[in-house]
């Protein structure tokens, strides 16, 4: 799962989690304050979209498989 959530803000948020309903309630949680939301659901597809979209903030699960997120 790696998706642009929104496209109409100026401050750009990434979402990492490989915990689907985490990634839910964080969503849930900023979808309305305006920010641009990313989301990835593991580390690889996080390091992805950050060379991408640059985001000025990640919040960003450290135990996660593969790669946690002391590696990203």
């Amino acid at each position: 799962m790696t998706e642009v959530v929104s496209e109409n803000s100026e401050v750009t948020v990434l979402l990492v989690d490989d915990n689907p309903q985490n990634l839910k309630v964080l969503y849930e949680t900023l979808k309305d304050q305006g920010y641009r939301l990313l989301i990835a659901n593991e580390g690889e597809k996080a390091l992805d979209l950050a060379r991408r979209h640059q985001p000025e903030v990640v919040l960003l699960d450290i135990m996660m498989p593969e790669m946690d997120g002391y590696e990203v």
